[in-house]
């Protein structure tokens, strides 16, 4: 068999395969056994009616037809094994001579991971960014802590005001006739959210505890429910409750309330320490996105639309995962939104471009640096998926060989980016260190993108050989 490999556009390799002629008359010869035997013919048993008369019941290339369809299917992966191809996808198969007496051609067109070509990565020209950390950012966190340690307290000798809490009862109308959703007896709320119909809360500015008022207000024309969209209505209103936030005094005593801290200066110096570790860990992560992004940008490399769709149906699945956890069906956010799956497709494509982008340059760089992952590594990782997931189907991927190609890859992209991390602090000592933080121990089986590569049954593209290993 006489095999040509060509690279073609789009990450694909044209495949010209030349068949022996008497590779093609055996092939023939097996077809003609293979009909006989399931094709009942009058006069014959099973197996024993000749090619002439197989013919005249089936047509006269069914047998011909027969053994090109299986010699193309044993020629084209004897074909992929000897070039060490790893498809992508099924071939596109083109048949050029298939005539008895002859050699057996045809073209297979079949999409492989593409050739990255690396550009500079390592000789940036820009450095970690440490935010600094004042004394009014420590007190923004005492701030924030005294507001989630606040009490309500109610309100007697003043009127409604933005930030206030408060219950109401509401009656809605549109042309004298109740709608309905539109009546409550009790309803709590913040005043000044927005969080109904815009400029309701506004109306309720003012009153105090037991009045009532009436006001006309129109639905925004976006309004998920199509009958009240952009429709005018009436509400009557009454407050039932109001209190407002009482925040507790930053003294000493509020100190001892949020831990093992004898004065308020104590706590405020844990916060000070917290806010500058915090600081370190942020600017060792947003240096290391900035590498990631340097790196991409001096690469080459066309993206195969079938490892795009591959990432996008990844994308997809992370965002069914987000909508449960707020306890919204797809099915209800698409209605809501008024959006197809499609769109959702449409507008998760350019972010599943980069992302596949990125994975494929991290692998290559990691070949280049000889980033090794050891086996004992991903036996751990796959120990961690089967304490942390109880789903047979996740824990399956994660056992099986895809899944821990999909580990090896995570782990060899994480590793790098700290290599050139570390190797970029260790060329400037006079840098701050950024070290991580004592609980960031790196997982490649936890998080929404490793459950939703699972989910599909993904195959990570920086697993995949390319055409020329």
């Amino acid at each position: 068999m006489n095999v040509t490999a060509t690279p073609a556009p789009k990450s694909s390799v044209l495949l010209e395969i030349e068949v022996p002629a008497d590779k093609l008359d055996r092939a023939v010869r097996d077809a003609t056994q293979r009909l006989s035997r399931r094709t009942r013919v009058a006069g014959f048993r099973p197996g024993k009616a000749p090619r002439p008369i197989l013919e005249r019941v089936l047509g006269p290339s069914a047998v011909l037809d027969e053994a090109v369809e299986h010699l193309v299917q044993d020629a084209y992966r004897d074909a992929i094994i000897e070039q060490g191809i790893v498809p992508l996808t099924n071939a596109d198969v083109e048949l050029v001579e298939a005539e008895e007496g002859k050699p057996l051609k045809f073209k297979a067109t079949v999409q492989v991971r593409p050739e990255v070509t690396l550009g500079d990565y390592a000789n940036f020209n820009f450095a970690p960014e440490i935010e600094e950390i004042t004394p009014d950012k420590v007190d923004k966190v005492i701030d924030e802590l005294r507001d989630q340690n606040a009490t309500l307290a109610p309100v007697e000798d003043r009127a409604a005001k933005d930030g206030d809490w408060a219950v109401i009862g509401f009656e809605g109308s549109r042309d004298g006739a109740p709608f309905e959703g539109g009546t409550s007896e009790r309803m709590p709320l913040i005043i000044g959210e927005d969080r109904l119909i815009p400029g309701f809360e506004a109306n309720l500015v003012g009153l105090k505890p037991g009045d009532s008022t009436q006001f006309d207000i129109t639905f925004p024309e976006d309004y998920p429910e199509e009958s009240l969209a952009g429709q005018p209505v009436q509400f009557k209103v009454d407050l039932k409750e109001l209190r407002e936030k009482v925040l507790p005094e930053a003294d000493d005593q509020f100190a001892m309330n949020m831990g093992d801290y004898a004065t308020l200066d104590a706590l405020k110096g844990d916060i000070d320490v917290r806010l500058r570790r915090n600081a370190l860990d942020r600017a060792r992560h947003e240096f290391a996105d900035k590498i990631i992004d340097y790196a991409v940008a001096n690469s080459t490399i066309e993206l195969p639309e079938v490892l795009v769709d591959q990432e996008v149906e990844v994308m997809h699945d992370e965002f069914r995962t987000q909508l449960a956890r707020q306890g919204i069906s797809e099915e209800a956010y698409l209605k809501a939104t008024g959006k197809t799956e499609s769109d959702l497709h449409t507008e998760f494509h350019p972010r599943a471009e980069q992302r596949t982008r990125v994975l494929l340059v991290l692998s290559k760089i990691a070949d280049v640096e000889g980033i090794d992952v050891p086996e004992a590594d991903i036996e751990a990782q796959v120990e961690l998926a089967r304490a942390r997931y109880q789903d047979p189907k996740t824990l399956k991927y994660f056992e099986s060989e895809r899944g821990r190609n999909f580990i090896r890859s995570t782990l060899r992209r994480t590793r790098l980016v700290e290599v050139l991390v570390d190797r970029w602090l260790g060329a400037h000592p006079d840098h701050p260190a950024l070290p991580h933080m004592e609980d960031d121990a790196p997982s490649a089986v936890d998080g929404s993108q490793a459950e939703a590569n699972a989910a599909i049954d993904a195959t990570d593209p920086g697993a995949i050989p390319d055409a020329t290993d």
